[in-house]
């Protein structure tokens, strides 16, 4: 009897986009300081016709990082199918793209890496909401309540340990709040509310514990607020 052919499978690939932002262009400027119009320009380099998810099927995440005294504002978009940089106007700033496939196959139990996260470090509570009317039980909601400081250390490290690293260094900084706009509950044609999420960047070191876990983490992101620039893991050699 023939044995049924070997499954073969396809590589986890992704592809990095490393854009230096021109501030002199309109576009940028309007980026770097509405979140919003930030998450529509890095859905341009996301195919059409994805659905009704089109930044998970496309696997899209980044993080913009702010200037320094040597570079400009830079803006990181990791992405699983190939980003289109022709939708991107050529003024909005200097685009280079690289191959992280190599960088996801090496990765291997005991080896220590240096690592990059802004994320949004918060935790969900269940909050009463009062009603005007006396005869009314209380609405029970959830609601995303922001981390700081050592509570917010405290849970990078267990998403850390999730996402198969061990920490052996970490430097934090709040990178401040930003707000998302959401549709009040109550009428869905009226005004935008805001939701606001607080970022904090980790900085580190670490040793790989689970590649597998790692590669799920990388490709997929942590923590809440992917769509307005959270949750890219960033590794490079220790």
């Amino acid at each position: 009897m023939t044995p049924p052919p070997a499954t073969v499978i396809a590589p986890v690939t992704a592809t990095l986009t490393r854009i230096r932002l021109n501030r002199n262009s309109p576009d940028a400027r309007r980026d770097l300081t509405q979140p919003h119009s930030l998450h529509k320009t890095v859905m341009l380099l996301a195919p059409e016709s994805l659905g009704e998810h089109p930044r998970q099927e496309a696997g899209l995440l980044f993080r913009l990082e702010h200037a320094t005294d040597h570079t400009p504002p830079t803006l990181l978009i990791q992405s699983q199918l190939p980003p289109d940089v022709s939708r991107l106007s050529r003024a909005y700033g200097t685009i280079q793209t690289r191959d992280l496939t190599p960088m996801l196959q090496a990765l291997a139990a005991g080896r220590s890496v240096r690592y990059r996260i802004t994320a949004n470090a918060s935790t969900r509570r269940k909050v009463k909401v009062l009603d005007a009317d006396p005869f009314f039980d209380p609405e029970v909601r959830h609601k995303d309540v922001p981390l700081h400081g050592d509570d917010a250390l405290a849970w990078w490290q267990r998403k850390a340990a999730h996402a198969g690293l061990s920490l052996t260094s970490t430097d934090l900084i709040p990178v401040g709040p930003f707000r998302s706009p959401v549709r009040k509950r109550h009428n869905a044609h009226s005004e935008p509310d805001v939701f606001r999420h607080a970022l904090t960047r980790f900085d580190g070191t670490a040793t790989i514990t689970d590649p597998d876990q790692l590669r799920h983490a990388l490709l997929t992101g942590i923590g809440r607020g992917k769509p307005y620039g959270a949750g890219l893991l960033s590794l490079a050699p220790a």
